[in-house]
């Protein structure tokens, strides 16, 4: 995202099927981040919604949405000119560094 913008390196985007699986994904992300030593979360929006959950460590944002909120805030649209970035390798690099 820095060739984009300066604001932040990175978006995760991703959708859960309830509001409750928004949630959970939320609060693992946040307890992997604290685990991993990341710099405290600078915000959190959306807690109690059933569209769109974000987290914003800084560096790294996360969106996690619904498939009704991803459709609608068409963030991959919005930041077209980001680049993407293929990171199944990189979680099966993590994965078996963890073993």
């Amino acid at each position: 995202m820095t060739q984009v913008t300066p604001i932040v390196d990175f978006f995760v985007i991703t959708t859960a099927t309830s509001g409750r699986q928004m949630r959970a994904i939320a609060e693992e992300v946040e307890q992997l981040m604290k685990k991993r030593g990341s710099r405290p979360r600078v915000g959190v929006e959306g807690r109690n919604s059933e569209t769109w959950i974000l987290q914003d460590y800084g560096d790294i944002v996360l969106h996690v949405f619904s498939p009704e909120g991803r459709e609608l805030y068409d963030l991959e649209h919005l930041w077209a000119d980001a680049p993407q970035v293929d990171w199944k390798p990189l979680a099966k690099k993590l994965a078996d560094t963890q073993k």
